[in-house]
């Protein structure tokens, strides 16, 4: 009989995310997929798997958990209140979950998307080559109490293991580039959108979310008679209004609305993972300058295991044991 993972109590946002699908934008498919792909990165290194299998997507809050078997678990993304049969454990890190323990994922203390990885993956069937769930698109659906995902099978590794804690889960810098239809802006407009300090508007999801700012809005010149043409994540589309909203990984894959610019790639999880009211900051850059961000930040991808450390470190493991103070308050024994 296949092992289960049991989910007790669902978030509101609770859904299976890989890497999503690729080279499907021509027949109406957006890539999908996880909303912050760092994450699922930091999952696979933490496990010692393949990053593109499915985890669990949580969106402001997880819910509780249990598996039939033991099994093998990492969380990471949007760090979030863990407990294991009410004990607290740590976010950005591996953990064996025994079988028929309760694993209880709370509330986002930053950010948006967590995740909940395990061994093996979940076994769900592929549809166009992903276990990702795409609502707008209709691959899937969210996960409730009494839904049960099937564990694939797991090789076994470590556990215990920890990596950094990330940086990306309130608001900050997103360089952008000039998009396809940057020209029908005015220059100073290109150049305001860099000098203006955003937040992240209460309406977002992984469609995309809004950018509020103090002062007037963005108009391209033209209004809104441009053609609907392809858009991919990452677009800041300009709607009628002059608010601009960055496009996530479940957008549409066409649109009429103008796009004043892009959010390349390696930013788009901080863009996502900011929480309502967070501050940003667009700083528009060159082209190449983009490319060479992106050539770096798949090398870091790379060598993410090159940060992973025991949660308890062996004392033989530690060159500058003798710089600890492992001993306070002693006396010598004499009374005052």
């Amino acid at each position: 009989m296949t092992a289960q993972f049991e989910i007790l109590e669902a978030g509101p946002g609770l859904s299976l995310q890989d890497a999503g699908w690729r080279g499907y934008i021509g027949q109406g498919l957006s890539p999908g997929g996880a909303a912050d792909p760092r994450a699922l990165a930091e999952g696979g290194v933490l496990l010692g798997q393949d990053p593109r299998r499915a985890a669990l997507e949580m969106a402001g809050r997880g819910g509780r958990f249990r598996a039939t078997r033991d099994c093998r678990i990492a969380l990471t993304g949007a760090p979030m209140q863990a407990t294991m049969d009410g004990v607290a454990i740590l976010w950005n890190a591996s953990h064996r979950l025994p079988a028929g323990a309760e694993l209880s994922i709370g509330a986002a203390r930053t950010g948006v998307y967590g995740y909940l990885h395990v061994g093996g993956g979940f076994d769900t069937p592929q549809r166009l080559g992903s276990r990702a769930t795409h609502l707008v698109a209709g691959l899937g659906r969210l996960l409730v109490a009494g839904d049960t995902l099937p564990l694939g099978a797991d090789g076994g590794g470590a556990v215990g293991q920890v990596l950094p804690d990330p940086e990306r889960f309130s608001g900050g810098r997103l360089r952008i580039v000039r998009s396809f239809q940057s020209d029908r802006f005015a220059e100073a407009d290109l150049l305001r959108l860099s000098q203006t300090a955003f937040t992240r508007d209460m309406r977002g999801n992984r469609m995309g979310v809004r950018l509020d700012h103090k002062g007037p809005g963005f108009f391209a010149q033209g209004g809104l008679t441009a053609l609907s043409e392809i858009v991919v994540p990452g677009d800041i589309q300009v709607t009628g209004e002059g608010a601009p909203y960055i496009l996530g990984v479940e957008s549409q894959t066409t649109g009429g609305y103008p796009r004043i610019a892009t959010v390349i790639p390696a930013d788009l999880p901080r863009a996502m993972q900011a929480p309502p009211g967070a501050p940003l900051r667009l700083t528009l850059i060159p082209r190449a300058e983009a490319i060479a961000i992106e050539r770096a930040e798949a090398l870091r991808l790379r060598d993410l295991s090159r940060g992973l450390r025991p949660i308890l470190r062996d004392p033989a493991d530690i060159a500058e044991l003798l710089s600890y103070q492992l001993i306070s308050g002693v006396t010598a024994g004499e009374v005052p």
